[in-house]
C-alpha cells in the first residue's frame, strides 16, 4: 500500500507545479505520451525492470520516481512500529507525511510549495486537535499557529525590507503555520532549530553562489519527519537530563 501511495505521490509530483489534472490522463510518459499499461504501472518492480526508461520510446524515467515509491512505505512501516494502529497519533503523522513527501520533492525541483500542499495541513492539525488522544488541545494548536504566522511573516516582511529581496518564502511560511497548528508550542521551535541546523549545513558544505535562490522546504520537511520519527524522543530524554542535574 504504501509503494502505491508512492506512486500516487508521484503523479502529485509532476503535474501539481504545472498545474494538470491528477486524474486525466491516466499515467504516460513525459516524453512521447505512451499511456503506460497496468502490468508496467506496478510501483517499484515497473522502474528496475524497465531500467528507468520507457518502454515505447526509451526516454528515461526520473529518479525521484523510485525513490518515492521506495521511501513512502519505509516512512509508514517507521510510524505504524513507532506509534501503533490504535493510536491517533500514527493516523495524525501518516496523513501529515502524505503532504510532506509531495512538498519535499516539488520543492526541490520547482522552489514551489503549494497552496493545495500547505492549507490542508493547517486544517487537518486543528481538526486533530479536537480529537481524543491527540498530544495537543486546540488552544495550543490554534494560538501557536497564529503566532507562528504573525511572527515570521513580521520577520520576513522587515527582511524583504533590508534587504530588498524575499526573505522566508511564502509556501515556507505556511508550510511553517502548519506544522505549528499540528505540533503546538512545544515542538515547533525544535522542528524549525532542526531545520535551519541543517539547511545551514547545507549551505556552506555545497552552495557555491551565495546570492542563488535557496529552497527551505525540504529541510522543514526532513526536520519534521525527523522529529516524528523519533528526534522528540531524543530531545524529552535531554530536558529530563537537565532538570535532574
Amino acid at each position: 500500500m504504501g509503494a502505491s501511495l508512492g506512486s500516487f505521490f508521484n503523479v502529485l509530483i509532476d503535474r501539481l507545479p504545472r498545474k494538470e489534472s491528477i486524474v486525466s490522463p491516466p499515467s504516460h510518459c513525459s516524453s512521447c505520451g505512451y499511456s503506460i499499461p497496468p502490468y508496467l504501472n506496478v510501483p517499484i518492480f515497473s522502474y528496475i525492470i524497465l531500467k528507468g526508461k520507457c518502454s515505447k520510446c526509451g526516454a528515461k524515467i526520473h529518479w525521484h520516481h523510485l525513490l518515492v515509491e521506495i521511501v513512502t512505505p519505509i516512512i509508514f512501516i517507521s510510524l505504524m512500529m513507532r506509534y501503533g494502529l490504535d493510536s491517533v497519533l500514527f493516523y495524525k503523522y501518516l496523513i501529515l507525511a502524505s503532504f510532506l513527501i509531495p512538498i519535499f520533492f516539488i520543492d526541490a525541483f520547482h522552489r514551489l510549495i503549494l497552496h493545495v500542499t500547505t492549507f490542508p495541513i493547517i486544517v487537518i492539525g486543528l481538526i486533530f486537535s479536537l480529537v481524543s488522544g491527540n498530544d495537543i488541545g486546540i488552544f495550543n494548536s490554534l494560538f501557536t499557529a497564529i503566532f507562528v504566522f504573525a511572527s515570521l511573516a513580521g520577520v520576513s516582511w522587515i527582511y524583504a525590507k533590508m534587504k530588498d529581496r524575499e526573505g522566508l518564502g511564502g509556501g515556507d511560511l505556511w508550510l511553517l503555520t502548519g506544522l505549528a497548528a499540528y505540533f503546538g508550542a512545544l515542538a515547533i521551535p525544535w522542528i524549525i532549530i532542526l531545520a535551519c541546523i541543517m539547511a545551514i549545513m547545507y549551505f556552506f558544505v555545497r552552495v557555491r553562489n551565495r546570492d542563488q535562490i535557496f529552497v527551505f522546504g525540504p529541510f522543514i520537511v526532513v526536520a519534521t519527519l525527523a522529529w516524528i520519527l523519533g528526534f522528540e524522543s531524543l530531545i524529552a530524554a535531554f530536558n529530563s537530563w537537565i532538570l535532574s542535574i
